[in-house]
């Protein structure tokens, strides 16, 4: 054996991520790229430039499309991440590509490390299986309270949510106000479909993590993310193991 250790995954070609671009896709991927440009760039106008906006990129597809809308765009947007210490080694991958891609630095956040000796001492490595009491807890430390960090003296925040990506997200509106952080919040992929943000990618030739490729289409902290069989809904490979309608990790939880 030599010295490196390479995890085992899938390698099957996911035909998601490759949809067929067809006049009328283009054209629809366009439309949308258009209008989120145009939410994107009236946000900036309204908050101003200034360390007033930021976006939450978690390096996912949808993410990944917004990155690239900003960066290209040049616009005075803060672009953020949540480190968990638990992420695949495919994300940390995807971040290296992102800073050389687009030449920028990513400002990454990190939790509380007194926090996670604490709960991990008391609870156990990985006790998140254990109850959702206990995953919830463990979000609430490695995600939720470096968000807060993140979005203090921030006026909007810029997410890559879509509607369509479960039931509890249906309904999502482009611009609402998040009650928890105190601000603006806007999802400027809500209507998006899965095969329109895999189309701008393609034809932008947008940066994105190899996992999606293994049947991975939401990818949060690698124990609590698997892939997914064929038909199956893209968020059920997100703590498979708890009811789908309650399953978020808190980031996007109104109140």
């Amino acid at each position: 054996m030599s010295g490196s250790v390479s995890m085992l995954r899938p390698r099957a070609g996911n035909p998601a991520t490759r949809p067929e671009l067809t006049d009328a896709l283009r054209a629809s991927v366009e439309q949308k790229a258009t209008a989120a440009r145009e939410l994107l760039t009236a946000t900036v106008a309204e908050f101003g430039g200034d360390g007033a906006v930021t976006f939450a990129n978690s390096f996912g597809a949808e993410d990944m499309v917004l990155t690239e809308l900003i960066l290209r765009l040049g616009l005075p947007i803060e672009i953020f991440s949540l480190d968990t210490g638990r992420l695949p080694g495919e994300t940390y991958d995807l971040m290296s590509r992102v800073e050389k891609h687009y030449d920028t630095r990513l400002k990454i956040y990190f939790p509380d490390a007194a926090a996670v000796e604490a709960y991990v001492r008391g609870e156990g490595i990985n006790a998140f299986y254990e109850s959702i009491d206990l995953r919830k807890r463990c979000c609430q430390i490695r995600k939720v309270e470096p968000l807060r960090r993140a979005l203090s003296g921030m006026q909007a925040w810029i997410t890559g949510l879509r509607a369509a990506q479960s039931t509890t997200r249906t309904g999502l509106p482009a611009r609402e106000f998040d009650e928890g952080n105190g601000l603006v919040k806007l999802n400027p992929l809500t209507d998006w479909s899965e095969n329109e943000v895999w189309a701008f990618i393609r034809i932008h030739e947008v940066p994105y993590s190899d996992l999606h490729d293994q049947f991975y289409p939401s990818i949060g902290c690698a124990p609590c993310t698997r892939a997914i069989a064929v038909g199956e809904d893209v968020r059920a490979g997100r703590w498979w193991w708890e009811d789908p309608t309650l399953k978020e990790c808190g980031l996007h939880v109104k109140g």
